[in-house]
C-alpha cells in the first residue's frame, strides 16, 4: 500500500465495513461413522430427493456421536459436500484430535457456547419491564403454486389455499396452511424450538423447524397420518406429527 493511499484512509472518517455477530439456525449433520464410502452413499440418496433444498446450503458437522478413536477424512468430507451443494461452515464438539483434524483440512472449529448476556441489575430490569417482540404475521389467500417461495421472517404464515409440490414455504413463528400442505414447510426459522406447522392435509416432501428437518416420508408417524389434519413440532430434537384433533 503506497504512502498517498495509507494518508488517505488514515483521514477517512468511517470504515468501509463493520464486524458484527450474529445468530444464525443452520442445518446440523450429525456424523456417527467415519466410514467415507457409506457418507457418500447416504449423501447421494438425501440430495436426490430434495437438490434445490441443499443448493449452497451451509452446514454445521457435529462430532458429539462420533467414536474418538476414528478420526475422518476431513479433506474428502469437506469436498463430497461441495459437490452435493452444501457448505460447511464449521465443526462442534469432538476432541482435540477430531479438532486438529478438521482444522487441517480447513474446516474451522465452532465455540461450544455464546458468551452469556450481561446481567441487568435488579432496579434497572424495574425501571424498563421488558416488552414482547413485534411479531409480523402474514396471511396469503391464494394457492402457492410450484416453483413459488413465500417467506415471513418476524412472524407466523397462514395460507388459506393450497400448496403445490415444489412449492417452499418458510416462517419465524408457526405455519398454518387450510388445506393441503405439498412442497416443503419450513418453521421456526430463526430458532424458534416452539414453533410448529399446522395443516389440513399432510402431503408435504419436507418439513422442518428450528433447523431440525426429515423428508416427511422419513418420519414413523407420516404413514398413520398422510392426508390428515395434523401438527409438526419439536419434542426432544425430534419432529413429531399427531392429529389435529384428538
Amino acid at each position: 500500500m503506497g504512502l498517498e493511499s495509507a494518508t488517505r484512509f488514515q483521514a477517512e472518517q468511517s470504515s468501509p465495513f463493520e464486524l458484527k455477530g450474529s445468530l444464525f439456525t443452520l442445518t446440523v449433520m450429525h456424523l456417527r461413522k467415519a466410514d467415507g464410502e457409506a457418507i457418500a452413499h447416504h449423501l447421494e440418496q438425501k440430495t436426490r430427493q430434495a437438490p434445490d433444498f441443499f443448493k449452497n446450503l451451509p452446514l454445521v458437522i457435529d462430532l458429539e456421536a462420533l467414536d474418538s478413536t476414528v478420526v475422518p477424512d476431513f479433506a474428502f468430507l469437506h469436498d463430497l459436500l461441495r459437490q452435493h451443494g452444501l457448505i460447511p461452515v464449521g465443526v462442534r464438539h469432538g476432541n482435540a484430535q477430531l479438532q486438529s483434524a478438521a482444522l487441517r483440512a480447513g474446516i474451522p472449529i465452532l465455540p461450544e457456547q455464546r458468551p452469556a448476556p450481561a446481567k441487568v441489575s435488579d432496579k434497572a430490569a424495574a425501571e424498563s419491564p421488558p416488552t414482547a417482540p413485534v411479531r409480523h404475521n402474514r396471511t396469503i389467500t391464494h394457492p402457492i403454486r410450484t416453483g413459488q417461495q413465500v417467506y415471513v421472517p418476524d412472524g407466523d404464515l397462514i395460507l388459506l389455499g393450497p400448496i403445490s409440490a415444489g412449492a417452499e414455504i418458510l416462517a419465524a413463528g408457526n405455519i398454518h396452511v387450510y388445506g393441503t400442505l405439498r412442497g416443503r414447510a419450513l418453521a421456526g426459522t430463526t430458532g424458534d424450538t416452539e414453533a410448529r406447522i399446522f395443516c389440513h392435509s399432510l402431503e408435504a416432501e419436507f418439513v422442518s423447524i428450528a433447523g431440525q428437518w426429515n423428508f416427511i416420508e422419513e418420519l414413523e408417524q407420516y404413514k398413520d397420518n398422510r392426508d390428515k389434519p395434523v401438527q409438526i413440532y419439536l419434542e426432544k430434537d425430534r419432529l413429531v406429527i399427531s392429529p389435529l384433533y384428538k
